[in-house]
């Protein structure tokens, strides 16, 4: 099943994706009330074109957002960097949470150095802590495209990466979720991220370091997950900042991020 979050004027709803259409559900509450409850619900309307609806991060309120760096082979090689020993954590915070078709913008005054990382969001199901490996999996939701937009100069400058990474509009999600049912090897999808047309990273998630029973039983023994979390997995190869000269995004850019059974993500950049 697809489902997704969508604006009714100024009110989120929730509505079961159908090609190239959107049934509106019986349902009061957004993403996270539906994860928390599971209930039956019922249509509610006819179908509605996807063109001519605006769809919500797939996630609006989630009480975090957790990234894993250097998690894929390529990227690590690219970076020059060394595997990691265990998942290396940082934050992104919930502010930088924006939907497919939504602008990512920027100060040009704050950052000159806008990056993309396509990467698998895992929505969590419900709530778990110090989970053992064999039952992580039963506790995802789903599925969705995200991109980890960084401010380069930002991260490097800081020397830790949570500034960089949570400027508001830095973490488009999308545009869907994708429920776990429906993709049963989430180690064996293609990811792709193409910018203005041109495909700038073309990997497989199988070359993640961490997969996800080890990755996400390793945060919960570190902080709680609850229903809604939204965990990225890391970006493979590809990234503009170790390109050589490196390509950064700029105003007008549209940036694609684009998994294998799970959806296409589509934003275009704005600086202000």
């Amino acid at each position: 099943m697809k489902i997704a979050q969508f604006y009714d004027k100024k009110r989120i709803r929730l509505g079961i994706i159908d090609a190239h259409s959107l049934i509106p559900l019986d349902f009061k509450g957004d993403m996270i009330d539906f994860i928390k409850k599971r209930p039956d619900c019922a249509p509610s309307g006819k179908a509605i074109a996807l063109n001519s609806i605006k769809l919500a991060p797939a996630v609006s309120s989630p009480s975090k957002i957790v990234a894993i760096g250097l998690n894929y082979r390529d990227h690590i090689r690219e970076s020059k960097g060394e595997v990691p020993k265990t998942p290396l954590i940082f934050a992104k915070f919930p502010n930088s949470l924006i939907g497919h078709n939504d602008l990512i913008t920027w100060d040009v005054n704050l950052t000159k150095k806008v990056d993309f990382e396509a990467e698998l969001a895992v929505i969590i199901g419900k709530t778990i802590h110090k989970y053992p490996k064999t039952e992580v999996m039963d506790a995802i939701f789903g599925y969705a495209c995200a991109n980890d937009v960084s401010a380069r100069d930002l991260q490097f400058g800081d020397g830790q990466w949570v500034r960089g990474k949570s400027l508001d509009t830095f973490c488009p999600l999308g545009p869907w979720i994708v429920t776990a049912d429906d993709i049963p090897d989430p180690h064996s999808l293609g990811i792709r991220c193409s910018l203005n047309g041109q495909i700038m990273q073309n990997s497989n998630t199988s070359m993640m370091i961490f997969k996800l029973p080890e990755l996400i039983s390793f945060i919960s023994h570190n902080c709680t997950l609850t229903p809604g979390d939204i965990i990225l997995t890391g970006t493979p190869h590809g990234v503009g900042t170790f390109r050589k000269p490196s390509i950064y995004m700029k105003d007008g850019d549209e940036i694609v991020v684009e998994i294998e059974e799970v959806g296409r993500l589509v934003n275009v950049c704005h600086t202000m």
